[in-house]
Protein backbone atom coordinates (compact mmCIF):
# COMPACT_ATOMS: atom_id res chain seq x y z
CA UNK A 1 0.00 0.00 0.00
CA UNK A 2 1.02 3.58 -0.63
CA UNK A 3 2.32 5.80 2.15
CA UNK A 4 0.23 8.95 1.58
CA UNK A 5 0.98 12.58 2.38
CA UNK A 6 -1.97 14.81 1.47
CA UNK A 7 -1.51 18.55 0.85
CA UNK A 8 -4.53 20.79 0.44
CA UNK A 9 -5.23 24.51 0.44
CA UNK A 10 -6.47 27.39 -1.65
CA UNK A 11 -5.28 28.60 -5.03
CA UNK A 12 -1.70 29.92 -5.01
CA UNK A 13 -1.23 28.86 -1.38
CA UNK A 14 2.12 27.15 -2.08
CA UNK A 15 0.86 23.57 -2.31
CA UNK A 16 2.88 22.50 -5.34
CA UNK A 17 6.13 24.11 -4.17
CA UNK A 18 5.82 22.49 -0.75
CA UNK A 19 4.99 19.12 -2.32
CA UNK A 20 7.97 19.33 -4.68
CA UNK A 21 10.33 20.03 -1.78
CA UNK A 22 8.95 17.03 0.12
CA UNK A 23 9.37 14.78 -2.93
CA UNK A 24 12.90 16.00 -3.62
CA UNK A 25 13.90 15.42 0.00
CA UNK A 26 12.59 11.84 -0.22
CA UNK A 27 14.12 10.81 -3.57
CA UNK A 28 16.89 11.86 -5.98
CA UNK A 29 14.53 11.09 -8.90
CA UNK A 30 10.93 11.65 -7.85
CA UNK A 31 8.04 11.00 -10.22
CA UNK A 32 5.80 13.92 -11.13
CA UNK A 33 2.35 12.55 -12.02
CA UNK A 34 0.55 15.39 -13.80
CA UNK A 35 -3.19 15.14 -14.32
CA UNK A 36 -3.86 18.38 -16.21
CA UNK A 37 -5.72 18.40 -19.49
CA UNK A 38 -4.94 21.23 -21.91
CA UNK A 39 -8.25 23.10 -22.09
CA UNK A 40 -7.02 26.35 -23.66
CA UNK A 41 -3.92 28.50 -24.26
CA UNK A 42 -3.84 29.84 -20.69
CA UNK A 43 -3.89 26.30 -19.34
CA UNK A 44 -1.12 25.25 -21.72
CA UNK A 45 1.02 28.10 -20.36
CA UNK A 46 0.26 27.07 -16.76
CA UNK A 47 1.35 23.51 -17.51
CA UNK A 48 4.53 24.79 -19.14
CA UNK A 49 5.30 26.95 -16.08
CA UNK A 50 4.90 23.90 -13.81
CA UNK A 51 7.21 21.87 -16.07
CA UNK A 52 9.82 24.62 -15.96
CA UNK A 53 9.63 24.75 -12.15
CA UNK A 54 10.98 21.19 -11.97
CA UNK A 55 14.62 20.33 -12.51
CA UNK A 56 15.65 17.59 -14.98
CA UNK A 57 16.04 14.91 -12.28
CA UNK A 58 12.25 14.52 -12.16
CA UNK A 59 10.56 11.62 -13.98
CA UNK A 60 7.45 13.07 -15.63
CA UNK A 61 4.26 11.13 -16.28
CA UNK A 62 1.14 12.76 -17.70
CA UNK A 63 -2.09 10.88 -17.04
CA UNK A 64 -5.47 12.63 -17.19
CA UNK A 65 -7.61 9.94 -15.54
CA UNK A 66 -6.20 6.40 -15.31
CA UNK A 67 -3.62 7.00 -12.61
CA UNK A 68 -3.60 3.32 -11.61
CA UNK A 69 -2.09 2.49 -15.03
CA UNK A 70 1.14 4.28 -14.09
CA UNK A 71 4.17 2.11 -13.30
CA UNK A 72 5.35 3.74 -10.08
CA UNK A 73 6.01 0.89 -7.64
CA UNK A 74 8.86 1.67 -5.27
CA UNK A 75 8.95 5.36 -6.29
CA UNK A 76 8.32 8.68 -4.59
CA UNK A 77 5.37 10.08 -6.54
CA UNK A 78 3.98 13.60 -6.52
CA UNK A 79 0.43 13.59 -7.90
CA UNK A 80 -0.48 17.14 -8.91
CA UNK A 81 -3.37 17.46 -8.68
CA UNK A 82 -6.57 15.80 -7.52
CA UNK A 83 -8.67 18.81 -8.57
CA UNK A 84 -7.59 18.63 -12.22
CA UNK A 85 -7.95 14.84 -12.21
CA UNK A 86 -11.51 15.17 -10.84
CA UNK A 87 -12.28 17.88 -13.40
CA UNK A 88 -11.44 15.43 -16.19
CA UNK A 89 -13.61 12.70 -14.65
CA UNK A 90 -16.50 15.12 -13.94
CA UNK A 91 -16.40 16.54 -17.47
CA UNK A 92 -16.25 13.10 -19.10
CA UNK A 93 -19.23 11.98 -16.98
CA UNK A 94 -21.30 14.96 -18.21
CA UNK A 95 -21.16 16.61 -14.75
CA UNK A 96 -22.79 13.67 -12.98
CA UNK A 97 -21.55 13.90 -9.39
CA UNK A 98 -22.52 10.40 -8.23
CA UNK A 99 -21.01 8.64 -11.24
CA UNK A 100 -17.86 10.79 -11.01
CA UNK A 101 -17.37 10.11 -7.29
CA UNK A 102 -17.84 6.38 -7.80
CA UNK A 103 -15.33 6.34 -10.68
CA UNK A 104 -12.81 8.51 -8.84
CA UNK A 105 -12.91 6.44 -5.64
CA UNK A 106 -12.55 3.18 -7.58
CA UNK A 107 -9.59 4.50 -9.59
CA UNK A 108 -7.97 6.02 -6.49
CA UNK A 109 -8.35 2.76 -4.55
CA UNK A 110 -6.68 0.82 -7.40
CA UNK A 111 -3.86 3.38 -7.54
CA UNK A 112 -2.97 3.32 -3.84
CA UNK A 113 -2.50 -0.46 -3.84
CA UNK A 114 0.93 0.25 -5.32
CA UNK A 115 3.97 0.35 -3.03
CA UNK A 116 5.05 3.99 -3.19
CA UNK A 117 5.70 7.12 -1.21
CA UNK A 118 2.77 9.21 -2.50
CA UNK A 119 2.51 12.98 -2.08
CA UNK A 120 -0.86 14.30 -3.22
CA UNK A 121 -1.85 17.90 -3.97
CA UNK A 122 -5.48 19.00 -3.92
CA UNK A 123 -7.54 22.16 -3.55
CA UNK A 124 -9.81 23.17 -0.70
CA UNK A 125 -12.72 24.59 -2.71
CA UNK A 126 -15.20 24.77 0.15
CA UNK A 127 -13.39 27.69 1.78
CA UNK A 128 -14.23 30.13 -1.01
CA UNK A 129 -17.32 31.78 -2.40
CA UNK A 130 -20.35 29.50 -2.79
CA UNK A 131 -20.60 28.90 -6.57
CA UNK A 132 -23.56 30.44 -8.38
CA UNK A 133 -23.76 27.74 -11.09
CA UNK A 134 -25.15 24.28 -10.38
CA UNK A 135 -22.27 22.42 -12.07
CA UNK A 136 -19.74 24.38 -10.00
CA UNK A 137 -21.63 23.59 -6.78
CA UNK A 138 -21.70 19.90 -7.73
CA UNK A 139 -17.97 19.97 -8.45
CA UNK A 140 -17.23 21.62 -5.10
CA UNK A 141 -19.19 18.79 -3.43
CA UNK A 142 -17.30 16.17 -5.45
CA UNK A 143 -13.96 17.76 -4.53
CA UNK A 144 -14.85 17.89 -0.84
CA UNK A 145 -15.96 14.27 -0.72
CA UNK A 146 -12.86 13.07 -2.55
CA UNK A 147 -10.58 15.15 -0.32
CA UNK A 148 -12.18 13.51 2.71
CA UNK A 149 -11.67 10.05 1.19
CA UNK A 150 -7.98 10.72 0.56
CA UNK A 151 -7.32 12.49 3.88
CA UNK A 152 -8.76 9.54 5.81
CA UNK A 153 -6.22 7.23 4.13
CA UNK A 154 -3.27 9.61 4.49
CA UNK A 155 -0.74 9.26 7.28
CA UNK A 156 0.03 12.99 7.06
CA UNK A 157 -2.16 15.91 6.00
CA UNK A 158 -1.00 19.50 5.49
CA UNK A 159 -3.07 22.63 4.94
CA UNK A 160 -1.22 25.36 3.05
CA UNK A 161 -1.99 28.97 3.93
CA UNK A 162 -0.08 31.83 2.26
CA UNK A 163 2.95 29.64 1.63
CA UNK A 164 3.01 28.23 5.17
CA UNK A 165 2.31 24.56 5.83
CA UNK A 166 0.15 23.64 8.80
CA UNK A 167 0.22 19.96 9.73
CA UNK A 168 -3.32 18.86 10.58
CA UNK A 169 -2.78 15.09 10.73
CA UNK A 170 0.20 12.92 11.57
CA UNK A 171 3.11 12.91 13.96
CA UNK A 172 4.33 16.45 14.65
Amino acid sequence: MAQITFITGGARSGKSSFAQKLAESASPNPVYLATARVWDEDFRLRIERHRNDRSPHWINIEQEKEISACEVDGQTVLLDCITLWLTNIFFDNQFNTDRSLKEAKAEWNRFIKKEMNLIVVSNELGMGVHPAEESARKFADLQGWMNQHIAQQASEVFLMISGISVKIKGIA
